[in-house]
């Protein structure tokens, strides 16, 4: 006699029965930062469901048959840390850093973009904004993470960053002429309203997330000044319209302030770095709502460097000495004038996996553990666009929680010593 078949409705029935049951991550937190207040709450149980928060609950709740219970009752508990200025495909080691372009290919930066992402995710940063590669290796790097064929934070990517001719991102400078290669929109070099709109385009086409422009010089690029103005009012106002019809926000490198005056007016959405930044900088920021990001560790890493003969070319130098040691007093300034801040290290200048440093160096400079813990998770998710699914803990926003030993809010360097990781629901760190 043949067995009966169950059928796929009686299956579903089954399935669907108040007998059967999913089986929850209990996170069990003895104090909790989540995003939604600057107070901690204590005892509390965190409920995963797959790749989202259930519930936050009051007190230690009970396990039920299969749930899986993580004991974080000596640590503090919150989501998932955002680094808004990374750059995964390098980190400076000195001089060969500027002849690596000659020995390294595209599958080189790929693959070392992969082990710097790993690391990054290791610190407790899920998510990051990668604001500028050569070859668009991070929207290869990004994709093969959100498909689980690497490990990772979740990216967002520029991919190829937008300058003109001579420009910080000009990937042609400091070459012989001999050897400088013919650069267009397509390489993200422009000069032009309708370059600019093309080179927009493109980064579109390559499946870049947001856009990212050099709008004054910069300190690391072979070239003279770090502070110059490098777009013109038209070509900002392309790219700014540009990149809005394709649902696209706007990055800015910017040292000078005559670069940042014009950028922010013309409608982006952040200023990286700042550094000459004043009075009448700060109140256009507020006015427009431009969010900083101060990349305090960046200034700092290259000041140190600069003392250091032969670390940098005899041109970039003193752009390092004179412009590093300014950032923090930038920062301070724009917290103390209340523009908005999200957290951004600009890692890649310094190394991968010390991200966390900045927050010390932003206390350091004034600004409460509480706020700088925001500013790398509500404030970061605000710049994102990704408020709805990241940024606090709350049910049904994304599973990205980390936990740190100890209260940060007394001691923020602990910040530096993340010793849980969970992004989307899955655990890489305990």
């Amino acid at each position: 006699m043949n067995k009966p078949l169950i059928t796929l409705a009686v299956a579903s029935a089954l399935l669907s029965s108040p007998f059967s049951t999913v089986a929850d991550t209990l996170i069990h937190a003895g104090k909790v930062f989540t995003g939604t207040s600057k107070n901690l709450q204590e005892n509390v149980t965190i409920v995963v469901e797959d790749n989202k928060i259930k519930a936050v609950k009051k007190g230690f709740a009970e396990a039920q048959e299969g749930d899986t219970v993580i004991d974080l009752r000596s640590s503090t508990v919150m989501p998932g840390l955002m680094d808004m200025h990374v750059h995964l495909s390098s980190q400076h080691g000195g001089p060969q850093t500027y002849l690596e372009r000659f020995s390294l290919n595209e599958a080189d930066y790929a693959l070392r973009a992969a082990n710097y992402a790993k690391i990054t995710l290791n610190s407790g940063f899920t998510t990051v904004r990668n604001l500028g590669d050569g070859y668009n290796e991070t929207v290869a790097l990004r994709n093969a993470i959100s498909k689980g064929y690497a490990t990772g934070p979740r990216i967002y990517t520029v991919a190829k960053s937008i300058a003109t001719t001579g420009g910080h991102a000009d990937p042609s400078n400091g070459l012989s002429h001999l050897l400088r290669p013919d650069v267009g929109p397509k390489q993200g070099v422009v000069n032009g309203e309708a370059e600019a709109r093309e080179a927009v385009r493109t980064r579109y086409q390559d499946g870049a997330d947001l856009i990212k422009i050099t709008a004054t010089g910069g300190v690391l690029s072979v070239a003279k000044s770090g502070q110059n103005p490098q777009f013109m009012t038209d070509e900002l106002e392309a790219i700014v319209e540009t990149a809005k019809d394709y649902g696209m926000t706007v990055a800015v490198h910017a040292h000078g302030k005559e670069g940042m005056k014009r950028a922010i007016e013309a409608g982006v959405d952040s200023i990286e770095h700042g550094t000459y930044m004043d009075d009448e900088i700060r109140t256009l920021m507020k006015k427009h709502g431009t969010y900083y990001v101060p990349t305090i560790l960046a200034g700092k890493f290259v000041a140190d460097k600069a003392k250091i003969d032969g670390f940098f070319p005899e041109l970039v130098r003193p752009k390092a000495a004179a412009i590093g040691p300014l950032i923090q007093n930038t920062f301070e300034q724009a917290h103390k004038a209340g523009v908005k801040i999200a957290f951004g290290t600009d890692s890649g200048v310094s190394a991968h996996g010390d991200n966390a440093q900045e927050f010390s160096l932003m206390v350091e400079a004034g600004m409460k553990p509480a706020d700088a813990l925001l500013s790398a998770t509500v404030n970061s998710a605000s710049l994102l666009g990704i408020s709805d699914i990241l940024g606090t803990l709350e049910e049904g926003k994304l599973a990205d929680i980390v936990a740190v030993k100890g209260n940060p809010l007394d001691d923020i360097s602990l910040m530096e010593s993340v010793s849980f990781v969970m992004k989307d629901g899955v655990v890489y760190k305990q």
